[in-house]
């Protein structure tokens, strides 16, 4: 048990938690964004990102401060926190980043994790060696002993209050990140980033990021904090907070403004060909595009890596409000839509609605059918798989429409896309207050007929009719060749 991470709050794999840093004497909230401070360039003061931003944690690079003479014997004098004007907690990088960029590093993780203790690091990371993707699969299985190594050497480092980093590497190969997961939350280790995502998420190949996501989360424990590494656009944030992580590090925010780019939830604007800023933050709301480009480079960088910022810890508050009102998929499903590689992450996302199901609450406030991918959510798995449970009369009719006054049925119960059956004393339970458009597509349609066949095949004694809104063909071929399927609209309702 890691009784210095505790769940408070749940949808889908996200949840709402609260990680104590005793080192920093402080609990950080999660979902949590953690900005990139490099410490030889400063875009925004790191006082004002817990003053005006409401940052509770940032991430600085102590391999940087080791390699920069005029900084690194300041920070072991004073500490990391005074250096950089900030009270809150800190985490620090080892120099992989470096590694992955450059091929090698001069430092050891024992020298490194000695390093981060001594300025005052919070959080501390080893030098494990994050695999790029589409590597073969001796490369990934070579470096990733690698990095069980730093690991090893981590947990015997002498760390006191310190929260170490184990990194899940294993490149873009499920089972070897699901095993980097399993071993790393067998060490003593406390927070875990999923590492080696930055190639992915700079190719907007989000849904095998998703898929990283998914393995890693697979080995790891359900109380062990993640840490997706590397990620920090809005866009994704959503997605990958209802994958299961925890903690994001976001350079994007400094990155985006040095290159003149603007960042907004559904994807990246250049400055120079806006007109109007969509968004009422303080910089958007003082400020027109105009304003903007006619300042110096140095100004206009900061103004737009505040707007930058802004946006992406907003986007956080969205997403806790989501998580604690239990409407985090359809916040993703809106955001999937600005898109098309975030629709493939989020469609990547559906293909694990079991692994979902196990964390998503069973009672929430609303489901609302949005589009085709909410056939594939895990309350309409949940309610297929419970249909086992329910008492079937010896004749059954399923109808979308009103029961008939009077029939020769045992039961009428409702069929309801995208669930399927259920007897009309469910009507007011979770899922099945579900908001479904009336002209519903042929997704819930089909997602329906599967229900029904998953009801006569837990009950294949039951003799089922189907009264249907007219189905499309592809939902009619789902149900069992011994349904008994009825078209209200030809019928006459």
């Amino acid at each position: 048990m890691r009784d210095h991470f505790e769940i408070r709050d749940h949808d889908a794999a996200g949840r709402i938690g609260r990680l104590q840093v005793p080192r920093a004497g402080v609990t950080v909230e999660t979902p949590a964004l953690l900005p990139v401070v490099n410490p030889n360039v400063v875009t925004i003061e790191p006082a004002r990102l817990r003053e005006e931003f409401g940052v509770e944690m940032l991430i600085t690079n102590a391999y940087i401060i080791t390699q920069t003479d005029r900084i690194r014997d300041r920070v072991l004098d004073v500490g990391l926190h005074e250096f950089l004007g900030f009270d809150g907690a800190i985490m620090t990088d080892s120099g992989s980043f470096q590694l992955a960029e450059y091929g090698d590093i001069d430092v050891t993780t024992a020298e490194i994790i000695d390093f981060q203790r001594r300025i005052g690091s919070d959080v501390a990371t080893p030098v494990d060696v994050p695999t790029p993707p589409d590597v073969p699969r001796e490369r990934a299985e070579r470096e990733l002993a690698v990095t069980r190594e730093a690991l090893a050497d981590a947990e015997h480092a002498d760390t006191g209050e310190m929260l170490i980093n184990a990194p899940v590497q294993g490149s873009t190969y499920p089972d070897l990140r699901e095993a980097a997961g399993r071993h790393a939350a067998g060490t003593d280790l406390d927070v875990f980033p999923v590492g080696a995502m930055v190639p992915l998420l700079n190719g907007y190949r989000y849904a095998d990021a998703i898929e990283a996501v998914m393995a890693a989360k697979r080995g790891l424990d359900p109380d062990c904090p993640v840490h997706l590494f590397g990620a920090g656009h809005p866009m994704m944030l959503a997605l990958a907070v209802a994958a299961g992580c925890d903690l994001f590090d976001s350079a994007a925010y400094a990155l985006m403004a040095r290159d003149g780019r603007y960042l907004t939830v559904s994807g990246t604007e250049h400055l120079e060909a806006m007109d109007y800023f969509p968004c009422s933050c303080p910089i958007c709301l003082e400020h027109t595009p105009e304003d903007v480009r006619a300042e110096d480079d140095r100004e206009r960088e900061r103004l737009l890596a505040e707007h930058n910022l802004h946006v992406t810890v907003a986007e956080i508050r969205r997403i806790k409000a989501a998580i604690r009102d239990g409407n985090l998929l359809e916040l993703v499903d809106r955001r999937a839509r600005g898109h098309p590689a975030m629709l493939d992450g989020y469609r990547a996302l559906l293909d694990h609605a079991d692994q979902l199901e196990a964390s998503d609450p069973v009672s929430k406030d609303a489901f609302f059918y949005t589009s085709h991918e909410s056939a594939r959510r895990p309350e309409v798995r949940r309610h297929h798989e419970r249909l086992a449970r329910l008492a079937v009369p010896d004749r059954l009719l399923l109808t979308e429409s009103k029961p008939p006054s009077t029939h020769e049925y045992d039961e009428v119960w409702r069929l309801k896309p995208p669930f399927g059956p259920f007897p009309r004393a469910l009507s007011e339970t979770y899922p099945l207050t579900a908001e479904v458009p009336e002209r519903t597509d042929r997704a819930a349609q089909e997602a329906a007929a599967a229900g029904v066949r998953r009801l006569i095949e837990e009950h294949p004694h039951a003799e089922v009719t189907v009264g249907h809104d007219g189905w499309d063909r592809s939902a009619l071929a789902r149900l069992p060749d011994a349904v008994v399927a009825e078209n209200l609209q030809e019928l006459g309702r």
